[in-house]
């Protein structure tokens, strides 16, 4: 489908919201002729009022002229005078696509590429052209692939799909304004009728009276009523227009190809599918570790530190490269499926391009640290940038550790605390294991079905993994408190805890003893001897 098929698309979409809206007002105009005809005094006047009310969301739907301008993400702009490497392959590629350059580029911390077009008149003049492109993304792609990626985005500029977007977002923002109002006026008048049988409620009480349940299922229906007639075209709407969507992103991947080459189109497609999944566990285990002891990493490092994780784990992202997800297939999807494009490039004719080198990207930039460190500073909340900063990512890991652990409370911690109506104590739960009531103790812990009927030794099989884990960390906190504790950070592996006179690299004594002492202790027949050995006096107070 062209751009002019596509625009005329898009008009029809936008016009049938206005038909719709035409409709629903006749008829609310005719039930107004019809009530004033037939009918008189109070029942008249409430119908009235009614069709009214329904009215104003429609009729305030329809006059939303202004297109909705989207906000630009949070970023960094980068000026053709700071980085000149990385507007030269911008210019360079939209020459190639036959397309006018972007107006500005905005380095953001998404694993993406994006462009957008503030066209004028609903697409039918052109407007100023931003780029966003992801620091993480720039990180973990090669030159080539970032090569496919911006002639893709290009794609779009020369489909006219940014500037035909105009239409499509106003015509989303309509419908989904009419609905929200709807809704908000059914939730409103369901809050009134609650209210007012509250009320009622509490007078029959004060009297003496039993007080009737509260029922608020008809308030608002009419309002619902609307809201679902707008609701259905609004799915129709949604399903047509991310179809077409979804055609622009075929056709910017064939764009992408003829520029960059079949080999590093299929390829980046595939690397943007790791390096998101990548980022996000990056995120959640590295970069914001340290947020509930209020540290952060070294200055730069909360999106710097994702190129070592990367190059730490590169045999095992190859494998999640070879492995594209299986994908569901909605109508409601903005892009098609991430192995079914793969498909369509790699089926292409050989056109004897390779997938070019094997660095990264983020060499484009002229201070990739610099790069990094501005846009902690655009991206993250003023009262997180506060934050202590450590000077290496050890350090973090020890103060993240340190802070979980302090304020450890697991469910032995709360039900030791209900069994003994004491502070939930290490050496408490040991006086408790040494006097034989373990088991009692673990009755009241959160149980299984299955756990809770059991009996005798079964009992006690399901419930121990789940004790010793629980038990683990009251040891580990006991050990933190005393300042004995410290832990081993890689880029490889989950960070390992390295125990008094232990090494986290080696399987030496200290975790074998540790882990016999809690088999030990939790065994039918108890023993906390070995337990109490490993935990170093408590230093006696100076006089």
């Amino acid at each position: 489908m062209g751009a002019t098929l596509r625009a005329l698309r898009a008009l029809v979409l936008l016009c049938g919201f206005y038909l719709l809206s035409l409709v629903i007002l006749a008829v609310l105009i005719g039930l107004d002729a019809a009530v004033l005809t037939e009918m008189h005094g109070m029942a008249a006047g409430k119908l009235l009022i009614v069709t009214v009310l329904l009215a104003v969301p429609v009729v305030r739907g329809m006059f939303m002229l202004r297109t909705p301008k989207g906000d630009d993400l949070p970023g960094v702009e980068a000026t053709e005078e700071g980085e000149p490497r990385l507007w030269a392959l911008v210019r360079e590629l939209a020459a190639a696509t036959g397309t006018r350059a972007p107006d500005r580029i905005l380095l953001t911390a998404d694993v993406n590429a994006a462009v957008s077009e503030r066209a004028r008149l609903l697409g039918l003049l052109p407007g100023s052209r931003t780029l966003y492109l992801g620091v993480p993304l720039l990180t973990g792609l090669g030159e080539a692939q970032l090569r496919a990626v911006l002639a893709h985005e290009y794609g779009h500029f020369t489909g006219g799909d940014t500037r035909l977007s105009a239409l499509v977002v106003r015509g989303r923002a309509q419908i989904g304004r009419v609905i929200e109002q709807f809704h908000a006026r059914a939730d409103g008048q369901e809050e009134s009728e609650r209210a007012r049988q509250e009320k009622a409620a509490a007078k029959r009480v004060a009297k003496g009276k039993k007080a009737r349940e509260v029922d608020t299922a008809g308030s608002g229906w009419t309002y619902r009523m609307m809201a679902a007639v707008y609701t259905l075209y609004g799915r129709l709407y949604m399903r047509a227009s991310l179809s077409t969507a979804r055609a622009q992103e075929y056709a910017a991947d064939l764009t992408a190809a003829r520029i960059a080459g079949r080999v590093a189109t299929a390829s980046a497609l595939r690397e943007i599918q790791v390096l998101s999944a990548s980022h996000d566990f990056y995120l959640q285990s590295y970069a914001t570790l340290g947020l509930p002891a209020r540290v952060l990493p070294p200055r730069g490092e909360f999106f710097g530190g994702f190129g070592r994780l990367l190059a730490a784990r590169e045999e095992e992202l190859a494998g999640m490269r070879q492995d594209l997800p299986a994908e569901p297939v909605s109508p409601y999807d903005s892009h098609p499926p991430i192995a079914d494009r793969v498909r369509r490039i790699e089926a292409l004719p050989d056109d004897g391009r390779d997938a070019g080198g094997t660095g990264t990207a983020l060499t484009l930039l002229s201070d990739a640290p610099r790069a990094q460190e501005a846009l902690e500073d655009a991206v993250l909340r003023q009262e997180i940038l506060a934050f202590r900063r450590t000077a290496e990512w050890t350090e973090l890991l020890n103060a993240t550790m340190a802070e979980n652990l302090s304020a450890a409370h697991t469910p032995l911690h709360r039900a030791l605390a209900e069994y003994t109506g004491q502070p939930a104590t290490l050496d408490a739960l040991l006086a408790l294991i040494d006097e034989g009531r373990l088991w009692r103790l673990a009755e009241r812990l959160p149980l299984s079905e299955e756990a809770a009927a059991a009996k005798g030794r079964a009992f006690r099989e399901f419930l121990r993994p789940r004790l010793t884990g629980w038990l683990r960390t009251m040891v580990l906190a006991e050990f933190n408190a005393r300042s004995l504790l410290r832990w081993e950070f890689s880029w490889s592996r989950p960070a390992a805890v390295v125990l008094p006179g232990g090494d986290a690299t080696q399987d030496e004594n200290p975790e074998a003893a540790l882990r016999a002492a809690l088999d030990a202790a939790l065994a039918d027949h108890p023993d906390t001897a070995p337990l109490r050995a490993l935990l170093p006096p408590v230093p006696a107070p100076q006089a």
